[in-house]
């Protein structure tokens, strides 16, 4: 089973990362871009074929390693 795990900044959370994107962006003139904010894309093969089951690995995944939860929210998409 194929999974993806995206981390984000929670909202409040300052992000010099997105901040340096966003004013490359504008510095090599690309037009219409508001704001940028960057996040982790984790793209996992699984052994297993519960739904149920791989969501809960990947949920301790997260809490364990992927994500910081003080400043970072998670998402897990099955696929």
């Amino acid at each position: 089973m194929k999974a993806r795990v995206l981390v984000t900044l929670k909202t409040g959370i300052l992000d010099p990362q997105g901040k340096a994107i966003e004013d490359a962006l504008r510095a090599l003139a690309v037009e219409g871009v508001e704001s940028v904010r960057q996040g982790k894309v984790f793209d996992i093969k699984l052994a297993l074929t519960d739904s149920a089951k791989a969501e809960g690995v990947l949920r301790e995944a997260c809490e364990k390693l992927l994500a910081n939860q003080v400043v970072e929210n998670y998402q897990v998409e099955l696929g």
